[in-house]
C-alpha cells in the first residue's frame, strides 16, 4: 500500500488550515440590508491588500490589515495589555459596517492584534514605522505595552516610529483605543447617530489600511510637487528626518522618468529643486499624463533611502474669456467641467470600498459616462482614490468634510487643522483641482436656538473669506471655493450656487467665475437593490428608467446652454450612486444597475444632447404674480373638474406659502397644511404639444388638466423647475380655455405652491 495519497491529504488539510479559509471561518459580516456586487470579493485573510500610498512608495513594506480582536470600551484608559479581547473586527473596515463583521456603533473600542516584523529589517538598523490611512476619530496606541501617541481627526494618515517599543524578535503587540461620538463638533461630513434622508450612518473606528515600513535613521518623510507649465518646470521639495544637519551632508538624486527612460533630472545637496521638463507632456481627462518620478537620499553616514512616485504637469485658472467672462481653463484652455456629486458610500463597507478594483469601479464608470470631473462630497478618500482618479483623467473637486455646529468656538481651530492636513496629505494629485472649505452653510453659520435667540456664527463673512484665504495661501496653485452654495460671501475664486433639480446659474461677476455645484438629484428607485423598500427619498422621483433618462438629457441640455449663454463654468449632478435611503444615484447603491440609457447619457454629458428653449405661456410669480381661487379646507371630490362650484374659495394672487421658503416668491400666506387651487387658462391651439409645467413645490403636489392628473411629485423641490405633463395630462388640454387645478400638501419645513406653463422647443445645438 502506498502512503502518498495519505501525505498528499494530510499536506493538503494542512495548507488549508493556513489558508484563507482558517480566517474565513472565524469571520462573516454582519447583518445587512444590502451588499455591493463586489462584497463577495473580500478576502478575509488580507482585505485591501494593495500599497496604500502611491505618491510615497518604498519595496518593503507590510499589511497589518485583516481579523484584529475588538471589544467595547468603558473609557480608554488602562490598555489591555496581554489580555484576549471577545470580538472580532475585519480591519480596515469601519465597526459600523457589514464587512467589519461588527455591524455596530460604540463610543469607545478597543483593537488589538499581534505581528512579526521581518528579521532583516532589524538587522540593517533600520527604523520601523507604524502607519494609519485612518483613524475615526480620537485613537491612542500602544507597542508592547508602550503608549505609542494620540491622534485625532478622522480623515487624515498618521504615523509613529515604534522602533524602541518592539521586541528583539517573536510577536509584536499592537493595541488601539478609539472613541468617536460623532459630536456636532467633529468634522464628520454625513454621518449622524440618526441616519435618514440624506444623513447617513455613522463611521467609526479604522477604515483605512494599518502598515509599517522600515526606513533608514536618515529618511525621506515627506515631498511636494508642483508643477509649473508655464515655465516647463517641476518644483520638488523633499522633508527628510533624522539626517545630519551639516551642510552637503545629504545627497538627493532626482529622476524624472518617462516609460521607464530618465528624461530629466537633479542631483545635488538640496531638497528643494526646480527640474526642466523639456516640451513637457500636459495632463488633462482627455490625456492623463503622468511622468515617474525617483527620489533617493543618501547621508555621510552611507545610509541610503529611496522611494518612487510620479507627477501630471497641468494648470488651473480663472481668467476671462474673449467676451471678457471669468472661465476656468484647463492649462490655459476654458473647459466645462460636468461631473457627479460622489459621496464615496457602500452598503457593505460605509466609508470603505470592498476592494481596490470597487473603489476604482465608480471612477472608471464616471469617466466612461462622458463626465470629466467629480466633486467628492464632504468625505475624503484612501490615497489610491486619488491614484485612480489621477490615472484616469478627472478633474475632483475635494471637500472638507464639514462639523455641524452653529456656535463659533475652540472647535474651529480643530476644523482648520484638519483641512490643512487634508490639503497636505493630497496636495501632489493632478486630478485635484479645487479645495471646497464649507458647503451649505454647514458649521458656517449661526442658527437659531430654542429661545429664539441668534449666537455668533462660526464663519461669518469675515471668517469665512479668511478660510478660503488660509486655503489658498496652504496651496496657491488650486482653485478655492470658500462656500459652495447658500451663504457666499465674494471670497474665493468661484460663486457656487445649488439649485434642485435646475439647473440654473448665478449671475456673472467681473474675477470669479459662476459654477453650479449641486442640480438634479433625479430619484428612481430599483426594487431588489434598495436599502430599505419603502419610504426611499428623491429630490424629484421618477416613474421609469426612460423618464429618468428623458428628463436627465434635457436637464442637461440647459446646463450647456447656460454654459453657453449665461457664462456657466461648471455643473455637478446630484449623484453617482443611491445611498441608503437616498435613490438620486445613476447608480444603484450596490453598484449593480445604470438607471439611465449610457449613450444618451453620455452624449448629454459631452453637451452633444439636445437643447430646449423655454418660451413662458402662463408666467409664475417670479415674473406676474396671478389670481388663483384657493382653500385650506377640503372641497370634497370632484373639485378638480371643471363645473365644480368654488365660489366660496378665496382670491389670492400666486404664489402662495410662508416666507423664507427657499425659491420662494410669497404673495399670499399658505401655513396650514393643505393648500388647493384652480384657475382657467388660455392655451393656443399650435403650442399644445409642446406644453410642460413650470412650478415650485414644497411639498407633495399634483396638478389637474381639466380634471385629468397632468403632474404629481411626492417630494420638495428647492426652486422653479420644468415637468412634462403625463400622458392623460395632455389628452386633457385643448385649445382655449382650460381648467389647472392644484393640491399640495405640507407636512415640516418651509412651503410653497405656484404653478406656471411654458413650452419647450428644441432648438439646433451650436
Amino acid at each position: 500500500m502506498s502512503f502518498a495519497p495519505l501525505f498528499l491529504t494530510l499536506a493538503l488539510i494542512l495548507c488549508l488550515l493556513s489558508s484563507p479559509l482558517q480566517a474565513q471561518d472565524e469571520w462573516k459580516p454582519a447583518p445587512s440590508p444590502l451588499m455591493s456586487r463586489f462584497a463577495g470579493d473580500v478576502d478575509p485573510k488580507m482585505p485591501l491588500a494593495e500599497y496604500p500610498r502611491p505618491q510615497m512608495v518604498r519595496e518593503r513594506w507590510q499589511n497589518l490589515n485583516g481579523l484584529w480582536q475588538f471589544e467595547p470600551a468603558e473609557e480608554i484608559k488602562d490598555a489591555p495589555v496581554g489580555k484576549e479581547l471577545s470580538g472580532r473586527v475585519l480591519v480596515p473596515f469601519c465597526m459600523e459596517s457589514a464587512l467589519s463583521g461588527v455591524g455596530k456603533h460604540h463610543d469607545r473600542s478597543w483593537y488589538r492584534r499581534t505581528f512579526s516584523v521581518p528579521q532583516d529589517w532589524r538587522k540593517k538598523g533600520d527604523r520601523v514605522l507604524l502607519h494609519f490611512g485612518a483613524v475615526d476619530y480620537e485613537s491612542t496606541v500602544w507597542v508592547n505595552g508602550k503608549e505609542q501617541g494620540k491622534h485625532v481627526g478622522g480623515y487624515d494618515a498618521f504615523k509613529y516610529d515604534i522602533t524602541d517599543a518592539l521586541k528583539s524578535e517573536g510577536e509584536q503587540e499592537l493595541i488601539v483605543g478609539v472613541t468617536d461620538t460623532t459630536a456636532e463638533t467633529q468634522p464628520r461630513g454625513k454621518q449622524v447617530m440618526n441616519p435618514r434622508g440624506i444623513w447617513y450612518t455613522p463611521v467609526s473606528g479604522i477604515w483605512q489600511t494599518v502598515w509599517i515600513e522600515p526606513v533608514p535613521e536618515a529618511h525621506i518623510e515627506s515631498i511636494k510637487l508642483t508643477p509649473d507649465v508655464d515655465a516647463g518646470e517641476l518644483s520638488v521639495e523633499v522633508q527628510s528626518s533624522g539626517a545630519t544637519s551639516a551642510p552637503d551632508a545629504q545627497q538627493f538624486t532626482i529622476d524624472v522618468l518617462e516609460d521607464g527612460k530618465r528624461v530629466a533630472g537633479s542631483i545635488g545637496p538640496s531638497g528643494v529643486v526646480r527640474i526642466k521638463l523639456p516640451d513637457a507632456k500636459l495632463w488633462s481627462p482627455e490625456q492623463p499624463h503622468l511622468y515617474d518620478l525617483r527620489i533617493t537620499m543618501a547621508d555621510a553616514r552611507g545610509t541610503k533611502d529611496e522611494l518612487s512616485s510620479y507627477f501630471g504637469m497641468r494648470k488651473i485658472e480663472v481668467s476671462p474669456d474673449d467676451k471678457g467672462i471669468p472661465r476656468i481653463k484647463l492649462n490655459g484652455k476654458e473647459l466645462m467641467q460636468v461631473g457627479p456629486l460622489d459621496q464615496g458610500w457602500w452598503p457593505d463597507g460605509l466609508y470603505t470600498a470592498p476592494t481596490d478594483e470597487a473603489l476604482k469601479y465608480d471612477i472608471e464608470m464616471t469617466k466612461k459616462l462622458g463626465f470629466n470631473m467629480i466633486r467628492k462630497h464632504v468625505k475624503v478618500e484612501p490615497q489610491r482614490w486619488y491614484h485612480h482618479a489621477d490615472k484616469l483623467g478627472l478633474l475632483v473637486w475635494q471637500d472638507m468634510p464639514n462639523a455641524h455646529a452653529y456656535e463659533a468656538g475652540e472647535w474651529q481651530k480643530q476644523f482648520e487643522h484638519e483641512l490643512k492636513e487634508m490639503i497636505q496629505e493630497h496636495v501632489n494629485s493632478p486630478a485635484i483641482i479645487m479645495w471646497v472649505p464649507l458647503n451649505e452653510g454647514w458649521g458656517q453659520d449661526a442658527r437659531k436656538k430654542e429661545d429664539g435667540t441668534t449666537g455668533k456664527a462660526p464663519y461669518d463673512k469675515q471668517g469665512t473669506i479668511a478660510l478660503g484665504d488660509n486655503v489658498k495661501s496652504w496651496d496657491p496653485t488650486r482653485l478655492v471655493n470658500h462656500a459652495s452654495g447658500w451663504t457666499d460671501y465674494g471670497g474665493g475664486d468661484v460663486h457656487d450656487i445649488h439649485n434642485y433639480p435646475g439647473p440654473a446659474a448665478p449671475p456673472i461677476e467681473k474675477k470669479r467665475a459662476i459654477v453650479l455645484g449641486e442640480f438634479g438629484g433625479l430619484g428612481l428607485p430599483i426594487e431588489g437593490h434598495l436599502w430599505q423598500d419603502k419610504a426611499n427619498w428623491g429630490y424629484q422621483n421618477m416613474q421609469s428608467r426612460e423618464e429618468l433618462t428623458d428628463k436627465y438629457v434635457r436637464l442637461l441640455g440647459r446646463l450647456w446652454q447656460l454654459h453657453e449663454d449665461a457664462g456657466l463654468c461648471a455643473g455637478v449632478y446630484t449623484q453617482t450612486t443611491d445611498v441608503e435611503t437616498e435613490v438620486n444615484g445613476f447608480l444603484t447603491y450596490d453598484r449593480a444597475v445604470l438607471k439611465m440609457d449610457e449613450q444618451r447619457m453620455r452624449e448629454a454629458n459631452l453637451g452633444k444632447g439636445p437643447r430646449v428653449d423655454v418660451v413662458p405661456l402662463v408666467k409664475t410669480a417670479q415674473e406676474e404674480p396671478a389670481e388663483w381661487k384657493h382653500t385650506t379646507a377640503d372641497p370634497g371630490e370632484g373639485w378638480m373638474h371643471p363645473g365644480f362650484d368654488d365660489s366660496k374659495w378665496k382670491t389670492g394672487k400666486s404664489g402662495f406659502g410662508t416666507q423664507g421658503t427657499p425659491g420662494a416668491v410669497v404673495n399670499t400666506k399658505w401655513d396650514t397644511s393643505d393648500i388647493w387651487l384652480r384657475r382657467e387658462i388660455d392655451i393656443p391651439a399650435d403650442v399644445i404639444n409642446d406644453v410642460a409645467f413650470l412650478w415650485h413645490h414644497d411639498e407633495a403636489a399634483q396638478v389637474y388638466v381639466n380634471g385629468a392628473l397632468a403632474a404629481r411629485s411626492g417630494q420638495h423641490t428647492t426652486g422653479y423647475v420644468e415637468q412634462r405633463m403625463r400622458e392623460e395630462g395632455r389628452k386633457a388640454l385643448k385649445p382655449g380655455k382650460n381648467l389647472i387645478a392644484v393640491h399640495c400638501r405640507q407636512t415640516t419645513g418651509g412651503q410653497y405652491i405656484d404653478v406656471g406653463l411654458v413650452r419647450l422647443v428644441e432648438k439646433k445645438r451650436r
